[in-house]
């Protein structure tokens, strides 16, 4: 009889180089797409925002926003009905923690809507195996598998190599520049350094809009069999 224990995970202790800090708010409603606003008023707040590097913004969800993997469809009129438990998350390198600080107390206009930042706490990333990102730029054209193909290059230029990666919805966000569109992204069965890493570095030049930002995920398969039961998006 040939038997092969299954060999231990090497050790992998995270780098604490990058963080998130999540700061707790005050606001009761804000529009839905709210990236360009947002993103405008902390960078006119905080300027050195701008040009920090490791640093994103991470754009702020209800909870029925499904994970991200789901989002109400009609962007331009509706809006986010946040609790008390809701916060907002930036994310930036622990040498520019002073950045975060200068944020606390300040009161922003969204789009005439008020939010106040309060006090705030540090959070490690996790070295999840599955990760995905809520908006990766994608042009609407796009099928899903064109999609794929156009983003793996960037993933596998980190150095990652890629075993499992899914598409999700498309969602569409007003810039000054004309509508933007995005796709949601999952990739699983990481290396925990490669999720690590990919966290640490996102993809793309649109963090400060909330764009190229990884998450640990609890797993691709419950997603897969989620976007099997829902109907199309509507564009």
């Amino acid at each position: 009889m040939f038997w092969q224990e299954k060999s231990e995970e090497k050790s992998f202790e995270a780098s604490d180089e990058i963080i998130d800090v999540c700061f707790k708010l005050e606001c009761k409603t804000l529009p839905i797409d709210h990236a360009w606003s947002l993103s405008c008023a902390l960078t006119e707040a905080v300027p050195l925002l701008r040009n920090t590097a490791h640093t994103a913004i991470h754009l702020i969800h209800g909870a029925e926003s499904g994970n991200g993997w789901m989002r109400p469809d009609n962007t331009e009129n509706e809006l986010l009905h946040l609790s008390r438990r809701a916060r907002f998350t930036l994310r930036l390198h622990r040498d520019n923690l002073e950045l975060a600080s200068e944020l606390v107390g300040l009161k922003l206009d969204i789009e005439g809507h008020p939010l106040f930042l309060k006090e705030f706490k540090q959070q490690l990333l996790v070295p999840q195996t599955t990760i995905f990102s809520r908006y990766i730029l994608a042009p609407e054209s796009l099928s899903e598998d064109e999609f794929l193909n156009q983003i793996a290059p960037h993933i596998q230029a980190q150095g990652i190599q890629i075993k499992k990666m899914m598409g999700g919805l498309q969602h569409t966000f007003n810039t000054p520049q004309g509508l933007v569109t995005t796709r949601s992204l999952m990739l699983s069965d990481l290396e925990k350094e490669e999720s690590i890493r990919l966290q640490q570095n996102g993809i793309g030049d649109k963090q400060l809009l909330g764009m190229g930002i990884f998450l640990p995920h609890k797993g691709i398969a419950a997603v897969k069999e989620l976007n099997e039961d829902l109907p199309q998006a509507h564009q």
